[in-house]
């Protein structure tokens, strides 16, 4: 409820909350609401008058009044009053503004919260503004806004109060006084709306080289709100309203409360403060990724609570945004026991399934519609998250927000929140009612499950008055239910299932035929990218369809579209787990790995567990097999031969099962650079400093072809599906047809692909698993991708200022990290080429390996260090050799 706490910085009684959904408040005056009678002199009570664009509201001083709120388009009259003056040589001055009006909303009465008391027929007020002069100025813009609440269309009236707004923007500009230090600089200076749940706020937004501004163009509730961007620690694009303007900023750590959201006229703006910000974020990008949360998440380092706000965070979630409120899962099942069995599976809720799909009768009426709907066809007519939904769970804690939402009332006292059983009950069998939780249930402020605030929420059918929320039988107060939701939360058997709900919510079964397959698919509009607000030219329209979307909520963006693993646990490790077609990995325990297996026939999650105990390597064995430096080492798939490459210019063949060399050879008087071993391990292929790439049948023991295809000496090779990409110090790095079976039978034709010019020399190139894709860094710093389909050039990045040693993608291939001679590692973005991060060594890193978050690195001293490469730092020290290893 960290939203709810932003509002206690204003003691005003007024609020944005008053006004009604996707309307502005313009400016206010300090003025007197006069009452005649025709006995009694006339009674002024103070206060202060807002202009607002669809309605006038008039707050008083004493807190016994209650706040007036007169809509425009009830409006039957608004004129000026002229001072009473008989001197005729005085010119006449306007004192006072004249409402004559149909309806009337009384708001706050006895300074209560309550729903709004609306009083119909012809009324008269009369405000006297304590500077006369003003009065004018008040009158034309009431008759502006006026006219504009008049329109048939609500597509007209809109388009006009933003024209008004724009003109008064665009007359006024940040103040330039409100900056902390004479010494700012200005960066850059634009309109934006502060939003807020249920509301934005018009203004300026200004940055410094030292601080983030906002100014509202109403001064409310402060007059600016200034940020240090030394404070900041991250920041996210948002999308609102499905269109991508939006920007959050993080002063703290805490996922659930921003410090601001801005709301601005066009992404060019967003984009330029986003990307300014970031300059002063360290490791801003790289540390806060889906996939870097789910390998702390699945090693255990992070909770499941955590997970589900970092995911939320990402997926556009905000506090701040009610049809985007973060979402959790219900996980309990059992609201009816006296006791809850953690033990017992039943009594926690199928996340494999969406809320509609776990009654399989109701499913089956839905689906039964489903199939006889016309395109675009849904299965489900509300969702699962809702500013509705939100505010049924807090309306005790917010409820001004609810009054908001619902023009002044709270919904019937049967259909509030009133028992966690009943709402569970009517998620299940409900024809309509589908909703999920929000994160306070599984937080430790029980403030939303109790009436502390005496609110009057009506009497149920029954004469029951609404009061606290109803509570299952195993917990004995809210603060119990609180601590026995976060222990089911954090179960062994929700560790062990929240994956599938990822899957629904975040992940591949999200969109498309998998959504279908899992009962999943909810109306179109509330998916991202189903419809393009800006290309709508229909005014109605286009505020049907934000209304809709603002009533009816929206799907989180999607995370992930591959399944999500499942969470590596102490348990888990010790089991087999049957593979499934319903998975992308073939999940087996390290156990059922036969041990002569090599590193490269590991299972995904195998992979993991090695990875996680990289740390721990010790020295089994040493051999000392050539009297050059090693440059490259192969090792057969079956494991029982290493091949090993070596600046002395051999080739030699080492036994793993008698542990002692088999062969030597050697193909010219010039240093070997790298080698590969070719599938059905026949064929060991080997660079060379004297520009040809030599092939080597490990059957007959000799040198089985040659290509003389480079100016200079060959540096690095990779093999993918039939086609060999050699790198050179020639500037070059060439592509050939190399097919084994041709080579083994004397049949090669090694026919150029394509050739890959650089500006300097290549010094090592690297494939992403899939072979879709392929990275180069050059002895200038240079690091390349390129598109291994059409031969086309992605992205070039100077990425250090000297040679880069060794490249590695990510997993996902959505990141590559390269190792320079600058003794830095860096973190390249894929898609737009940029650094994501920076990691100083104490020395050059020669090679490594990466699984998308630890490093292990061999460095110029001979030290093996793992790194975690989130954190920056080494979490190992492996003494390893006496000198380093060679480029």
């Amino acid at each position: 409820m960290a939203f709810i706490k932003k509002k206690e910085r204003s003691k005003e009684r007024f609020s944005l909350l008053l006004l009604d959904l996707e309307e502005y408040y313009f400016e206010q005056h300090t003025a007197y609401n006069v009452t005649r009678s025709s006995t009694t002199q006339p009674r002024k009570v103070r206060g202060s008058l807002k202009i607002c664009s669809k309605s006038v509201i008039f707050e008083p001083e004493p807190l016994s009044e209650p706040i007036l709120k007169i809509p425009l388009r009830d409006c039957q009259k608004i004129e000026g009053v002229e001072e009473n003056d008989r001197n005729p040589f005085n010119d006449s001055m306007l004192v006072g503004v004249s409402i004559a009006c149909r309806q009337v909303y009384y708001i706050k009465e006895g300074n209560v919260v309550a729903p709004y008391r609306i009083e119909r027929g012809d009324s008269n007020f009369f405000f006297q503004l304590e500077i006369p002069r003003k009065t004018e100025d008040v009158i034309q813009m009431l008759l502006q806004l006026h006219r504009a609440s008049c329109l048939d269309k609500l597509g007209d009236q809109t388009a006009m109060i933003a024209a008004i707004l724009q003109s008064r923007l665009a007359r006024t500009s940040f103040d330039k006084n409100s900056f902390q230090s004479v010494s700012e600089k200005l960066h850059m200076e634009c309109e934006a709306e502060m939003v807020s749940p249920l509301v934005t706020n018009p203004g300026h937004v200004c940055i410094t080289d030292q601080n983030l501004y906002f100014q509202p163009l109403n001064g409310h509730p402060e007059p600016v709100v200034q940020i240090s961007l030394r404070s900041v620690r991250r920041i996210y694009k948002r999308r609102h309203g499905l269109r991508p303007l939006g920007l959050e900023v993080f002063c703290s750590e805490n996922d659930l409360c921003s410090d601001i959201y801005l709301k601005f006229y066009n992404t060019k703006d967003r984009d330029e403060l986003y990307y300014y910000i970031a300059t002063f974020l360290e490791n801003h990008m790289a540390e806060h990724t889906a996939e870097s949360y789910m390998l702390q998440w699945q090693r255990g380092h992070i909770s499941n609570y955590q997970y589900l706000l970092h995911l939320n965070n990402l997926a556009d979630r905000s506090c701040n945004d009610l049809s985007q409120y973060p979402v959790f899962p219900w996980v309990i099942a059992d609201y009816t026991s006296a006791e809850l069995d953690f033990r017992n599976p039943a009594s926690f809720r199928d996340l494999s399934k969406p809320v509609g799909a776990l009654n399989p009768e109701r499913l089956e009426r839905l689906l039964a519609r489903y199939r006889d709907m016309p395109e675009p066809k849904f299965m489900y007519g509300s969702h699962y998250s809702s500013p509705g939904y939100v505010l049924f769970y807090l309306v005790r804690v917010a409820p001004e927000y609810m009054l908001c939402l619902q023009n002044g009332r709270y919904d019937h006292a049967d259909r509030m929140f009133n028992s966690v059983a009943e709402t569970w009950k009517n998620c299940l069998e409900g024809a309509t009612d589908f909703k999920e939780l929000i994160p306070e249930f599984y937080g430790n402020d029980t403030s939303f499950l109790e009436n502390s605030l005496n609110l009057n929420l009506g009497k149920r059918q029954g004469g029951r008055t609404v009061g606290d929320v109803a509570l299952p039988p195993w917990a004995s107060d809210a603060t119990d239910f609180l601590q026995k939701s976060q222990k089911a939360l954090e179960s062994q058997f929700v560790s062990q299932h929240l994956h599938e709900w990822i899957d629904l919510v975040f992940g591949y079964k999200q969109r498309g035929s998998e959504a279908i397959a899992a009962h999943n698919v909810f109306h179109p509009v509330t998916y991202e990218g189903s419809i393009d607000c800006d290309s709508i030219e229909d005014p109605d329209q286009k505020i049907a369809v934000l209304t809709q979307i603002l009533e009816f909520g929206q799907t989180p963006k999607q995370l992930f579209t591959t399944p999500h693993p499942q969470r590596i646990t102490p348990r888990f490790q010790s089991m087999t787990r049957t593979p499934s077609q319903n998975t992308s990995f073939n999940e087996l325990s390290p156990a059922s790995v036969s041990e002569d297996s090599s590193f490269e026939d590991l299972t995904e999650e195998s992979r993991r567990l090695a990875w996680s105990n990289m740390g721990k390597l010790k020295l089994v064995a040493s051999h000392k097999l050539h009297k050059e430096a090693i440059t490259g080492i192969a090792v057969t798939r079956n494991g029982a031969s290493v091949f090993t490459t070596s600046q002395d210019s051999t080739l030699k063949m080492f036994s793993k099962e008698s542990g002692s060399l088999q062969r030597s050879m050697s193909f010219s008087n010039m240093a070997l650079s790298s080698c590969l071993i070719l599938p059905e391990d026949a064929t060991v292929v080997c660079s060379s400093w004297d520009n040809n790439v030599y092939f080597y049948s490990i059957a007959y023991g000799r040198r089985q072809d040659t290509i003389m295809g480079h100016d200079d000496a060959v540096s690095k090779m990779c093999w993918r599906d039939n086609q060999l990409y050699t790198a050179s110090w020639d500037s070059t790095v060439k592509v050939w047809r190399c097919v084994p079976a041709d080579i083994m039978n004397k049949r090669s034709q090694f026919q150029l692909l394509a050739e890959l010019e650089h500006d300097a020399g290549v010094n090592t190139i690297v494939l992403n698993h899939a072979g879709t894709l392929l990275a180069s860094g050059t002895k200038e710093g240079v690091v390349s991708m390129w598109n291994t389909g059409s031969f086309v050039l992605l992205q070039q990045v100077p990425c250090h200022s000297g040679k880069v040693h060794d490249l590695a993608f990510s997993p996902d291939s959505r990141h590559v990290l390269s190792a320079g001679e600058d003794s830095c590692l860096r973190v390249l973005d894929v898609q737009t080429g940029m650094v994501l991060s920076t990691v100083a060594t104490e020395e050059p890193q020669r090679c490594f390996c990466w699984d998308g978050d630890t490093v292990l690195s061999g460095t110029v001293s001979g030290e093996l260090l793992v790194w975690d490469l989130m954190a920056g730092k080494v979490t190992h020290r492996i003494p390893a050799h006496t000198d380093g290893c060679p480029v």
